[in-house]
């Protein structure tokens, strides 16, 4: 066996600048939208309104970026050429702080290593610009207005291992796209321009000027306002991710201490099979970074279905002493001084923006319909709401209640306790129908209806005829089941008008799955099971919250099953947790775990795949976090067995209650697995399914 030669020691020495250099162009200068996203960076740093970038063959060719900022004075060209040469910051205090897109003072000379560039500029006090030839070193006079003018030519022409490596033209332009795509997004106030081979290929005009930027905790209280910045951003979210995104989006504006969150939320309808638009940006600049897109998500948990990806654009403004942007060459990272701060401020400013029902949006939408008169619908059918006692309706009677094995809505009271009585009973034949009459009987955010679905059915059930002796008969038992409002209102409260109700009144059911309800709008779909379960679910974290442990119940006889010693260390140290979350888990031998108590929901389950699932989650993960997501998922496992189960008749009164209840539980517009519990159906889309008007 043969060794090879050890190879000859070579002495440490210095290398040189241009090898210096293109390492760092390694770094900085990935692909052609590299070198763009840097210049890009400096055209906003230097105060520009307007950035025009021009392409030839996706930037491999040629990459110019103009702007019209400050411009660089002819004796400084040359010193920005130079590595770690800047006028972004002078000491330690000023990179801490740093308020600009740039500072690293190394893209120009890392560009300028692999490339042929040329730099043209002027500044406001100079007769005429001046044009710098990187290679060369010459300087002289040339015609331009103010600004700069940074011309890149043939990138990586003297490393050509390093464009071996670059993809199609059409697939390095959609880089330099994205890569102008997001600093548009971050500042609606500078015009953008993109041209490929002298065609424009996306343009974005400027809005206003929002004053943004990074600002010290001294100046926090100067935000800029919100009305001003939420219009803006509306509209360069409309032009640069089209009105899809705006239409299916929800306003975000939160502040929690020194942290300020505000832009557009996803409703999880909109969410997509990839993570393609979630924009998230830090002091105006575009970041990459795993608490704020963990926080978003986490936002999203139990209002997204499967592995969809939710969209967003989420801007967070932080005093820059708080934040370290030098953490990477290509500043797309960061790194915060307080993480779980900032993590709560996203998530908390996307759940409350998410937690809105769309009911009431589309009842904004019904009154300002209504206040300027002009339907949204077809025009040939009138949206202006009918009475209930209108023709075809008052002779309706309740569908009826039949017995099935299973949960009964009167039922669902067990979960959190009978609620006070109404204050004021409606009589007898009508109790159930006044309770949707009348102004005092819409319910309040954290309650039922006063009749309350129990108390619909019960009255609903006490005037249900069992056998119709003839037509007549019929018509009256429809009555009482639909009175006129003015009827229905006891004492001398006014008649409700169902113009209140977003998701209408309920006119059927369809297979025991589904209510049909009409609204201003036209047809509305609600999947009775997804929309109770939850509002029983939203009720349950409110209870859970308000009293901080989940009720518990003692097993007579523990379940005892063989453990891990990672289970069994895990059930030890996290006591405290479990007994939070209503469970009790001890050791019963140095290898065995006994559940000696469980929720008191879940008493009926599997004790032993519970603990076994809530220990493998605590060991994965931090306890608080834990706790949430087990409580939650504990919660949806109650809500889901506690709510009105799939083919299960309800009455109109039920169906109606239920609606009401929609209308004010937050997040109601999907279940707890992210499946959505409603669709609207406009006249106009209903006109289309008929050829109507054609």
């Amino acid at each position: 066996m043969t060794t090879e030669p050890a190879a000859p020691r070579r002495p440490i020495r210095d290398l040189p600048d241009e090898l210096i250099s293109q390492i760092a162009a390694g770094e900085v200068v990935e692909r052609p939208a590299s070198a763009v996203r840097e210049l890009v960076d400096n055209a906003l740093d230097a105060g520009a309104t307007q950035v025009t970038v021009r392409l030839l063959a996706g930037g491999v060719r040629l990459i110019a970026v103009e702007d019209d900022g400050s411009g660089i004075p002819p004796e400084e060209l040359p010193v920005a050429l130079r590595r770690h040469a800047t006028s972004k910051i002078t000491n330690l205090h000023d990179l801490e702080s740093v308020a600009t897109m740039g500072f690293r003072g190394e893209a120009l000379a890392a560009v300028a290593s692999v490339s042929e560039m040329a730099l043209l500029s002027r500044t406001e006090d100079r007769p005429t610009a001046f044009l710098l030839d990187a290679r060369s070193g010459e300087l002289r006079p040339a015609a331009r207005s103010r600004g700069t003018t940074v011309e890149v030519k043939e990138l990586f022409f003297s490393t050509p291992a390093r464009r071996k490596f670059l993809k199609t033209d059409a697939t390095e332009l959609a880089h330099c796209i994205e890569a102008v795509r997001r600093h548009a997004l971050a500042r609606p106030d500078v015009g953008f321009a993109i041209w490929h081979e002298g065609k424009l290929v996306e343009q974005w005009r400027a809005t206003q000027a929002l004053g943004d930027g990074p600002r010290s905790e001294a100046d926090a209280d100067a935000a800029p306002d919100p009305a001003a910045l939420e219009a803006a951003l509306a509209r360069r979210l409309s032009d640069v991710l089209g009105e899809d995104f705006l239409r299916d989006s929800v306003p975000v504006q939160h502040r929690s201490g020194a942290v300020t969150v505000w832009g557009r939320a996803g409703l999880p309808d909109a969410a997509r099979s990839r993570a393609d638009q979630q924009f998230c940006y830090v002091n105006g600049r575009f970041v990459r970074d795993k608490v704020l897109t963990h926080a978003a998500r986490s936002a999203y948990e139990d209002v997204l279905h499967g592995q969809k990806q939710p969209v967003y654009a989420l801007y967070v403004s932080i005093d820059p002493m708080r934040v370290d942007v030098n953490v990477h060459p290509t500043k797309i990272e960061v790194r915060f001084r307080d993480s779980r701060e900032v993590h709560q401020a996203v998530r908390h400013a996307v759940e409350n923006a998410l937690a809105v029902p769309r009911a009431q949006a589309l009842a904004a939408q019904t009154a300002a319909v209504a206040a300027d008169g002009t339907p949204t619908g077809s025009p040939a059918v009138s949206l202006e709401p009918k009475p209930l006692h209108a023709a075809g309706f008052i002779r309706q009677s309740a569908i009826p209640f039949e017995a099935r094995p299973g949960h009964r809505v009167s039922d669902l009271e067990a979960l959190w306790g009978r609620r006070d009585p109404a204050p004021a009973a409606a009589p007898a034949a009508g109790a159930g129908a006044a309770a949707f009459g009348a102004p005092d009987a819409v319910p309040a955010r954290d309650g039922w209806p006063q009749a309350g679905l129990a108390g619909a059915a019960e009255g609903a059930g006490a005037r249900q005829p069992a056998a119709p002796a003839d037509g007549d008969a019929a018509a009256a038992a429809g009555a009482q089941a639909f009175p006129p409002p003015a009827a229905a209102a006891s004492g001398n409260a006014p008649a409700a008008s169902e113009e209140a109700w977003p998701l209408g009144r309920a006119v059927a059911q369809i297979q025991g799955v589904y209510i049909l309800a009409e609204n201003a709008q036209g047809l509305v779909i609600v999947d009775m099971h997804a929309a109770h379960e939850r509002i029983v679910y939203e009720r349950l974290k409110s209870q859970v919250d308000a009293s901080e442990r989940i009720a518990s119940q003692p097993l007579l006889i523990p379940a005892t099953f063989a453990a891990t010693p990672e289970e069994v260390a895990t059930a030890e140290a996290h006591a405290e947790t479990l007994s939070v979350l209503g469970m009790e888990v001890s050791p019963f031998s140095p290898r065995t775990l006994a559940v000696r108590a469980v929720p008191t929901t879940l008493a009926q389950g599997d004790a032993v795949e519970l603990a076994r699932s809530v220990l493998a989650e605590l060991a994965a993960h931090d306890a608080s976090t834990v706790v949430q997501r087990a409580r939650n998922e504990i919660l949806g496992t109650m809500a889901c067995h506690g709510a009105v189960r799939a083919h299960r008749r309800l009455t109109i009164d039920e169906m109606n209650a239920l609606l009401r209840q929609m209308e004010v539980t937050e997040r109601s517009d999907q279940c707890n697995h992210g499946r959505p519990t409603w669709r609207q159906l406009s006249m106009r889309e209903l006109d289309a399914l008929f050829l109507r008007g054609r």
